[in-house]
């Protein structure tokens, strides 16, 4: 009858959108309940699917070696179907309903964005693997630190100057296009930055274009931007728009180095551009599988093993920040999510699979950026910038 009950309430929970890692057996009351709102539809479904899969890696190992505090966790995932309203929607679910100490937040900047009041109002962190502009953890209206609200990914300043420095100093670039989804904050924001860094090296914007997320056809901007004959392109989206982007670009005859940001990283951009069309472009990551540091090769060893296919950088810091929150709630020594977020908050040094991180005052990850190469479609190791 136990057994009947429980399968009920999983196949419940699947039916509603919503699942729970190691449901069958290590959820009950006295266990520790994690939420994850994640992209695991639309547009950035495999950021999304990458970083469940991280989160529930991380849970796993915590759970095999006796769990947090005594108790078995568990992750309850909800859908926010790529969207920032449904990434609102959601957090306020997994918060108010599910009860969760902690959540996983979204991917997108605007999407964490989004539901960051729902955190705020609940007293409930939010830490996202990924979003990295500087709205996501300070408040624009007030300059204020937003208390619960938390990354383990670096910030688009940061990006945003990796890749302009890298353009200007290693591919000696003295002229840039800069093409941004204008509905992403993300973009915008890198873009911004990038723009910034590259006129302070010298360099000079040529072109200044935008498109929106879920367009096609972009030939009429990249006839303009053919016409200004940029040295370098900077493309700051996201792999569905840019693969499309690079795509017609190169059939239209831009041949210039096309760069981008950790938006791109998704086994579909090859699938959309096409291999040969992503030679000769280059984006910023948080992490390579192909660096030799013990702790990348053990993590890509277990994902592997766990689910036969190499993790990309959404995978690698959702297991990082997943980790990072659990470890608070052993720091905490509670359940209570003011105790957990203080905890978090006094994060130092802290050894992730995406390198050491220290969150400062503002909340963000002071970590290390990766340059990848994109070779006949193969993401390759092309050099690691410190901050």
């Amino acid at each position: 009858m136990i057994a009947k009950k429980m399968l009920s309430l999983c196949l419940g929970m699947l039916l509603t959108g919503v699942t729970i890692a190691g449901c069958g057996g290590q959820q009950g009351a006295d266990g520790i309940k994690l939420g994850a709102n994640l992209e695991m539809t639309g547009g950035n479904a495999t950021f999304g699917q990458s970083a469940s899969n991280g989160a529930k890696l991380a849970i796993k190992e915590v759970n095999e070696k006796g769990g947090i505090l005594g108790k078995q966790v568990s992750l309850i995932v909800a859908d926010n179907k790529s969207e920032a309203a449904e990434a609102a929607n959601a957090m306020q679910k997994l918060i108010t309903q599910d009860k969760v100490v902690a959540v996983i937040a979204p991917i997108a900047s605007s999407s964490v964005i989004a539901g960051a009041q729902v955190n705020m109002d609940n007293k409930v962190l939010a830490i996202s693997p990924t979003a990295s502009n500087p709205k996501v953890t300070v408040d624009p209206a007030t300059g204020s630190v937003r208390d619960f609200l938390f990354r383990a990914a670096f910030i688009d300043p940061f990006q945003g100057s990796v890749m302009a420095n890298f353009a200007s100093k290693t591919l000696k670039g003295k002229t840039a296009a800069v093409y941004i989804d204008n509905s992403s904050d993300y973009a915008k924001g890198l873009g911004q930055f990038f723009k910034e860094t590259f006129e302070k090296n010298g360099g000079t914007i040529i072109a200044d274009e935008a498109y929106l997320a879920k367009d096609t056809d972009f030939k009429a901007t990249l006839t303009k931007i053919k016409a200004a004959n940029p040295d370098v392109l900077f493309v700051p989206g996201y792999y569905q728009e840019v693969g499309m982007i690079i795509k017609q670009a190169r059939e239209m005859g831009l041949t210039m180095p096309i760069l981008g940001g950790d938006g791109w990283d998704s086994a579909k951009l090859p699938e959309i551009a096409g291999a040969q069309a992503l030679n000769n472009t280059f984006f910023a990551n948080h992490y390579s599988p192909d660096d030799n540091s013990p702790a990348i090769k053990n993590f890509v060893a277990a994902y592997q093993k766990e689910y036969g296919q190499v993790p990309d950088a959404f995978a690698a810091l959702s297991y990082d920040a997943t980790m990072m929150v659990l470890e608070a709630i052993k720091r905490a020594n509670s359940l209570d999510t003011v105790a957990i977020k203080d905890e978090l908050a006094k994060t130092r040094d802290y050894p992730a699979v995406s390198g050491s991180i220290t969150l400062n005052e503002t909340h963000d990850a002071v970590k290390s950026a990766v340059i990848i190469e994109m070779k006949d479609g193969k993401q390759t190791f092309r050099e690691k910038i410190n901050p």
